[in-house]
């Protein structure tokens, strides 16, 4: 079955991996700007990294067949440090048109700072000033909850963007209830050890239903699996559900929620970055 993983940090992971993903049925990711296992020394070493998300990682991924798009921000591990968040978003305007580009983040909080706050309300003046859906990442463990409902006070507060082009990710079961409830995408990730399981994931799905959810992987340096969504969808098959609740979760929800950005596009040519056509990736509309 197709599949579009919402959250995948492939510039940390090998060609294998995008291999994997394309025998499993994957069709598109997103690459959320991350923190790169240590704090980055300096504003400049973001223009290396962008590039790479904006230039190198489409052409990876076009190799095997799957659509490579990023969002682009200043990651919450990194966001404390407000001499480093003012020169990175300087430099991100001049990448958002770039084409596979489709808004900002993953921003949010991590250890709930107040130079996180600011640095997060930064991200959401940029986002608002050009029209951009954003991803957000929320605290993990104990600080879940505390973080999850700051975010969403925040964005509330605000009012510039609407929730519908908001998904708020890492949910869980003491935190989706708050998102959905505020009208915001929600966002499961499935990571082996400090994240979600398949088997809670489905818990949560057969609870709030399947509208305004998406799972994803969120692969990156550390342990977790980048078929963690075709691995989700054979565990919804073993619990019985009908294909097309879990292509619903799997597929056509990624659709629905990054089509907002005009860039998102399904079923167009890829270049395999050796000046040849990919394969295409189906459009499921």
């Amino acid at each position: 079955m197709e599949y579009i993983d919402l959250h995948a940090h492939m510039a940390s992971r090998t060609t294998d991996d995008y291999e994997q993903m394309a025998l499993t049925g994957c069709v598109a990711l997103t690459d959320p700007a991350f923190w790169a296992g240590f704090d980055r020394a300096s504003a400049d070493s973001f223009d290396d990294y962008f590039h790479q998300l904006t230039e190198v990682e489409p052409k990876r991924a076009a190799r095997v067949g799957i659509r490579h798009y990023t969002w682009l921000c200043l990651n919450p591990k990194e966001a404390d440090n407000r001499a480093l968040a003012r020169a990175v978003l300087e430099k991100i305007p001049k990448y958002l048109d770039r084409a596979n580009v489709l808004g900002i983040g993953e921003i949010g909080l991590n250890r709930i700072t107040r130079n996180e706050v600011a640095t997060f309300q930064d991200h959401l003046d940029l986002a608002a000033a050009h029209r951009q859906i954003v991803l957000i990442h929320t605290p993990h463990l104990e600080d879940k909850y505390k973080g999850t409902r700051l975010i969403v006070e925040t964005l509330q507060r605000d009012g510039r963007i609407d929730p519908g082009r908001i998904l708020i990710d890492h949910a869980e079961e003491h935190t989706i209830g708050i998102i959905l409830g505020n009208g915001f995408w929600a966002g499961i990730t499935l990571y082996p050890q400090t994240k979600v399981s398949p088997q809670r994931a489905i818990d949560m799905i057969e609870r709030f239903g399947p509208d305004r959810i998406c799972v994803s992987s969120a692969c990156d340096w550390g342990p977790s699996l980048p078929i963690a969504v075709p691995r989700f969808a054979l565990e919804m098959r073993r619990r019985g559900h009908d294909e097309k609740w879990i292509r619903k979760i799997i597929y056509e929800n990624p659709i629905t929620f990054l089509s907002q950005s005009p860039r998102f596009l399904i079923g167009q040519k890829m270049n395999d970055g050796n000046g040849r056509k990919a394969q295409s990736a189906p459009s499921g509309r």
